[in-house]
């Protein structure tokens, strides 16, 4: 789970490629660098993020069998939520309980 930013949006073949400004991690169990490829396993913009936004993500780390791939994958029905205080605040009380 983190913040970030949305910089870029591409489509790649039959996915969408977000390159991502982390903000703030969360709770996240593999390390986040200050800049992420963050992708989508479709085209059609689900889950609706724009270009300048800033979102509370949870997504989860992929990696193929052959271990050849590895990324940032959020599912269709991954969270992703505009960032408000608001957000920021239930993340953080809910980390004290997990």
């Amino acid at each position: 789970v983190f913040q970030g930013r949305i910089l870029a949006r591409r489509l790649v073949g039959q996915e969408t490629r977000y390159e991502v400004e982390v903000k703030t991690p969360y709770r996240h169990r593999f390390p986040l660098v200050p800049r992420e490829y963050v992708w989508v396993p479709n085209t059609c913009g689900c889950p609706p993020l724009r270009e300048g936004g800033e979102y509370l993500l949870m997504a989860r780390r992929h990696v193929n069998y052959e271990r050849t791939l590895n990324r940032i994958l959020l599912q269709d029905d991954g969270y992703a939520r505009p960032w408000t205080p608001r957000e920021d605040r239930l993340v953080r009380e809910a980390a004290r309980h997990c």
